[in-house]
């Protein structure tokens, strides 16, 4: 399953949500909006608000989910873009 992290820079919850895929060995992929505008038009077009963005398979959310995360297979791995 592939793992995107959106964030931007200087963001609390996307800290918080890459120090909580690393502590359960998930592997994924960051994605900065701020050196890449274009996500960010991408991610508001599909309704999201806040970031992070996480997107694991089918399963997509914003903000610092652990509900989210700990429900993610420590067996991921990222697809490098």
């Amino acid at each position: 399953m592939r793992i995107t992290i959106y964030t931007k820079n200087d963001c609390v919850q996307c800290h918080a949500t890459k120090r909580a895929m690393e502590s359960r060995g998930l592997a994924f992929e960051m994605v900065n909006v701020d050196h890449t505008p274009q996500a960010a038009d991408a991610l508001r077009a599909m309704g999201f608000r806040q970031l992070p963005v996480v997107i694991a398979g089918e399963e997509k959310w914003s903000g610092f989910r652990p509900d989210m995360i700990n429900r993610l297979r420590p067996t991921a791995r990222a697809v490098s873009a």
